[in-house]
């Protein structure tokens, strides 16, 4: 099969940043030709979603594109029309599952004819995986990237009317798209997209070359899209950026800043609002105070730590150092005592010894963390951290791991200890997946709960004491209204 490459990946052209150009702000294409809506009437796509809350919110876009074209949704991946791949490339483990996915798809590509196999999302940012999936999996036969998924019809129709495989992947500064169509995954909870991209350039995280430059979302806009939510009967809403809290840096006007975007959503008075992920180089006491004011916004706060030692935050490039960061965790709980706070460390960044481990440890019992995110580095290559040499082994990596995880179980529990007999309010959003008579929740404090009760329930908010403790989730009684 022939191959069309409008634009293939380029990581050295995503990393560059031009801050004399001006970010565009566009509507959405919506336009489906007869050709198109023909060609769907009675077909199917499948679509895989791995990573973070931004592919998530992705996928709820690509999806309504879809339905909106007339193909319906099968979770039969092999018999699909059409099977997207909205990928993650945060570590490398995540590409190798998406090949051993592709792999699996090599007879179905066969046997239904003009069957689509996309890959789209940050993995499709990369220039090497895609390089290999031009290689070795010839029925892949569309790729686009982050930049471009509203031109998902334009696409399909050039993937079906030429049959030639199309690489559409755009590794400029990207755009903010509105009027995007949304199915959402959830009846009751919402991500709402305040802004895309960073300009961070953390040396081991590939983010900012798949995502494209930082660029915010009008607070008119966001606002809308909030109160539109709440008129659908949405309880909560959760707040989008790869640096949420830098929100407002790009427009450079004092009256389009993250506290005053936190207070204008809180102003809606939907039920509940949360945001992530922040960074703790862009907080300001202004947004503590804003949380702390509004009852609707959550007391929980996931605020990345990294490492605890000054020197490896400083090769990460992440213009912070231990002791900003401890100040920033009391001025956090001087306005919010209570607070549930979460982070994400990374264990063996290149070359880390073992004094430089134990200040993260240090950094942990001092923080006491409700729960953490724990990862062994993963090199992504073309980022700085891919070239940094490493002596350290994959064995004591693993180690260190593991007395990590074992300090963070240990202030989780006694945290988690401490909700038993207290009356929490929770959000019901499912049925437990081990226990069909139990539905399950998360408290204001992001505490996941689990009570006896009717699924009618899921979608309220009702009180809950605490009778139980299993560290990273409660059991609950339900009371009576």
């Amino acid at each position: 099969m022939a191959i069309t490459i409008k634009s293939f990946p380029d990581l050295k052209k995503a990393g560059k940043r031009n801050y004399q150009e001006k970010i565009q702000t566009r509507l959405a294409s919506k336009t489906i030709s007869p050709f198109l809506r023909n060609w769907a009437k009675g077909k199917t796509f499948n679509l895989q979603t791995s990573g973070c809350q931004a592919n998530v919110r992705d996928s709820e876009i690509i999806t309504a594109f879809l339905e909106n074209l007339g193909l319906q949704h099968t979770d039969n991946i092999y018999q699909a029309n059409v099977v997207i791949f909205n990928t993650c490339a945060i570590r490398e483990n995540a590409e190798k599952k998406i090949y051993g996915e592709l792999g699996q798809l090599k007879q179905s590509a066969k046997e239904i004819p003009q069957k689509i196999v996309a890959i789209c999302g940050c993995m499709a940012q990369e220039e090497k995986p895609m390089r290999y999936i031009k290689e070795h999996f010839p029925y892949v036969n569309l790729v686009f990237g982050t930049h471009n998924i509203d031109s998902i019809y334009a696409l399909l129709e050039a993937c079906l009317t030429s049959e030639n495989r199309i690489f559409d992947v755009i590794s400029t500064t990207g755009e903010v798209v509105e009027d995007l169509p949304s199915s959402r995954f959830d009846k009751t909870k919402a991500f709402v997209n305040i802004m895309y991209g960073c300009d961070n350039f953390c040396t081991y995280c590939i983010v900012p070359y798949t995502r494209g430059r930082m660029r915010s979302r009008s607070i008119e806009e966001i606002v809308k899209e909030v109160n539109s939510l709440k008129e659908q009967g949405y309880k909560e809403v959760t707040l989008l950026g790869q640096n949420v809290n830098a929100y407002g840096y790009d427009l450079k006007d004092p009256n389009s800043t993250f506290d005053k975007l936190l207070e204008a959503v809180a102003q809606t008075n939907i039920p509940r609002v949360r945001y992530t992920t922040s960074h703790p180089g862009y907080f300001t006491e202004d947004v503590f105070k804003v949380m702390a004011k509004y009852d609707n916004i959550m007391p929980s706060l996931h605020l990345p730590l990294q490492s605890g030692n000054d020197n490896i935050l400083k090769r990460m490039n992440r213009h912070y150092d231990s002791k900003k960061y401890l100040d920033l965790v009391k001025m956090l709980r001087s306005y919010i005592p209570d607070v549930y706070l979460t982070t994400d460390i990374i264990v063996g960044f290149p070359n880390e010894t073992e004094e430089e481990f134990e200040d993260t440890l240090k950094v942990c019992k001092e923080v006491n963390y409700d729960n953490a995110y724990t990862f062994i580095f993963s090199p992504r290559d073309g980022t700085p951290a891919y070239y940094m040499p490493d002596d350290v082994t994959y064995e004591e990596k693993l180690k260190r791991f593991n007395r990590l995880k074992e300090v963070i179980d240990t202030s989780a529990t006694i945290s988690a200890s401490k909700e038993v007999g207290k009356i929490v309010e929770v959000l019901f959003d499912t049925v437990s997946k081990r226990d069909k008579t139990m539905i399950s929740g998360y408290s204001r404090h992001f505490r996941l709960v689990h009570v006896k009760g009717d699924p009618s329930l899921i979608g309220q908010i009702r009180k809950v004491k605490i009778i139980e403790s299993h560290t990273y989730s409660l059991i609950g009684e339900l009371l009576s209204e």
